[in-house]
């Protein structure tokens, strides 16, 4: 994890959720980056990227979320998640406003909590709308 490894006050503050929440959250924010980067070099390859640019609302850090869970685990995907406390949007944004207080991340004065709140449902968009591919079958 490049950000504080030590989390154990976040821990003890909300033992709602693992270690590997927090770990997932972190990696999900960078996988989420990353998209929006491609995104925006496909559509403007002139323009240089600024701070704010790479900035990501809860609903874009949601679906990246989904997105690296289903590409990780496929239909596991909410098992996994469950089994570290996420079960829902609003899970990720709770794990998300902890890691603002506790400064290993920084919001934005745009940004609300309820942001995270019901940006789909995990049944439906982790397991019901999964699409397993199929490219080297003969």
């Amino acid at each position: 994890m490049s950000h504080h490894v030590d989390l154990s006050r976040v821990l003890a503050r909300d033992p709602r959720y693992s270690i590997h929440a927090y770990a997932f959250v972190f990696e999900a924010l960078e996988f989420t980056k990353n998209l929006k980067k491609r995104a925006r070099v496909r559509s403007r390859p002139q323009r240089k990227s600024t701070p704010e640019s790479r900035h990501v609302n809860g609903r874009e850090l949601c679906e990246g979320a989904r997105q690296l869970a289903l590409s990780h685990y496929g239909l596991l995907a909410m098992t996994v998640l469950n089994l570290w406390g996420i079960r829902s949007t609003s899970d990720i944004g709770e794990i998300v406003y902890n890691l603002i207080a506790s400064g290993d991340l920084e919001k934005t004065p745009s940004d609300a909590r309820a942001d995270f709140d019901n940006v789909f449902d995990f049944e439906t968009a982790l397991r019901r709308d999964y699409v397993l591919a199929l490219d080297d079958v003969a």
